[in-house]
């Protein structure tokens, strides 16, 4: 990576930033008085409005990751990287369609805290404690992916920090305040992230991004074709994001959590068809043409200064903040690297809590007899650990887009299909759910450890994610039609 040399933030936009991480702070301490029980911790106090939940679910889907990666995908293939997105727009709807309503039937019945305690009363206990640990394990890589990005975008933005210092502050700042001031602080913080990130991006980063690269004349007269094409992209690397993105909207932690946290079945449908319109297009191209704004830039010059002469010089993922940086003037620089950090933060909170809740509630609670006054306490120190232990994970990875694909394939492939069978299926076999979780979740693991090594090529460059699903379905319905 170039090296930069005598080259400072300044100290306004640095201000600017500095107030940014102090009030995210102030808002997980004030809502720690607020927190009287794990139901304010976890959930929120289950009272939460439609606008709060489906800002907090777009902030926590798409967040700093997928927006530093849609930068990656506008930087390698253009606006054809958009289409990534538009599964989060589907899975919004479908699951308020199809899962929401069932998922309320059985709030009617029982107290839920977290996802998996969803296959306690679909399944049994055994199943309940295997999908905890397949999600916790999940969204701790997850949330080490969400620092990751922020320290990416940290060294583009202020140069003489180094990435493991970069990983320090983004990793302390986001456990810190998510430790005291459970979902309430993420759910509204949620809310004021995703507006500054979506004012950001709307009146600061596109319009001078655009004037910097020369405008429409300055894209198309420097790019490939290709990059304005939104069909440039393969029928496999579609199949492959809506097999790894739209599961996630019926299995992850984290909307479970906002689904319990709204106030009634209408309630939490409309926040999660706000989300998907928030999603694609809104998000989608925002992100993505950022990305592209970043190629043009490099190819016409730009970033000389800063050692990139070419795009082969360059991290795809580093394209969008390092445009930012140069394009920005002194203050709104501040403004903008706020509104994307502010999108990290979403994201890394909410799989901080979903963790946690994963630890404690699916996987402690299921082996030892917690008392419940001592439950709020035990939630927080588990989200210290785990947020400490994300921190360091995050230290071994170095793709933002890598690391959060392959956590959700993990949870997709373990989880997807009992969940689908529980829900929908007459014949409800725990001895199957258990089998099919150990088997999806195992062969995705193992297909992408031998696709990264180059010992096994995938049959049409398909995702393993894929395989994993199939073989997680063919396992359940084996063993659920033994007589």
């Amino acid at each position: 990576m170039p090296t930069f040399v005598g080259v400072l933030i300044h100290p306004i936009d640095l201000s600017i930033f500095i107030f940014y991480l102090i009030a995210m702070l102030g808002v997980g301490f004030y809502f720690m008085g607020k927190n009287q029980n794990v139901d304010d911790y976890y959930v929120g106090g289950r009272g939460m409005s439609s606008l709060h939940i489906g800002l907090s679910v777009v902030a926590t889907d798409v967040g700093g990751g997928f927006s530093i990666g849609l930068g990656g995908l506008g930087f390698a293939i253009g606006l054809a990287g958009s289409w990534m997105l538009f599964t989060g727009l589907v899975g919004a709807w479908l699951s308020a369609v199809i899962l929401i309503p069932r998922v309320f039937k059985l709030l009617n019945q029982h107290k839920l805290f977290t996802f998996p305690e969803i296959f306690l009363h679909l399944f049994d206990k055994r199943v309940a404690l295997l999908a905890g640990i397949i999600s916790a394990v999940g969204y701790i890589g997850f949330t080490s992916a969400q620092i990751l990005a922020g320290a990416k975008l940290a060294i583009a933005t202020f140069p003489s920090l180094d990435l493991n210092q970069a990983l320090l502050l983004m990793g302390v700042t986001a456990v810190v305040y998510t430790v005291f001031g459970g979902l309430k602080a993420v759910i509204y913080t949620d809310t004021v992230q995703w507006l500054l990130l979506m004012g950001g991006l709307v009146f600061i980063g596109i319009p001078l991004g655009y004037s910097a690269v020369g405008g429409w004349d300055g894209i198309v007269n420097t790019l490939d074709p290709s990059f304005m094409d939104i069909w440039n992209v393969e029928w496999q690397q579609l199949l492959n994001w809506a097999v790894t993105i739209i599961p996630i909207w019926f299995i992850g932690m984290t909307l479970y959590q906002r689904i319990y946290a709204s106030r009634d079945e209408k309630t939490a449908k409309k926040a999660w068809f706000i989300a998907g319109l928030f999603e694609w297009p809104i998000m989608a191209f925002m992100g993505v043409l950022l990305g592209l704004f970043a190629r043009v830039a490099v190819q016409q010059g730009l970033f000389e200064s800063l050692g990139y002469l070419s795009a082969s010089d360059m991290d795809a993922e580093m394209g969008l903040p390092v445009l930012l940086r140069t394009v920005l003037p002194v203050g709104l620089m501040g403004l903008m690297m706020s509104a994307y950090f502010s999108a990290i933060m979403s994201t890394a909170d909410s799989c901080l809590m979903a963790a946690s809740g994963n630890i404690v509630t699916d996987i402690m609670s299921n082996i030892f007899k917690i008392p419940e006054k001592k439950l709020l306490r035990y939630s927080q120190l588990a989200t210290l650990l785990i947020g400490t232990f994300a921190l360091l994970l995050a230290t071994l990875m170095t793709n933002v887009l890598e690391l959060m694909l392959l956590s959700y394939s993990f949870m997709v492939s373990g989880l997807f299909v009992p969940l689908i069978a529980g829900l929908f299926f007459k014949k409800k076999n725990p001895n199957a759910a258990l089998a099919s979780m150990l088997v999806g979740g195992s062969v995705t693991i193992v297909l992408e450890i031998l696709k990264k090594e180059s010992i096994l090529q995938m049959p049409f460059d398909v995702d393993p994610n894929i395989f994993g699903i199939l073989m997680s379905l063919l396992t359940y319905l084996i063993i659920s039609n033994r007589k």
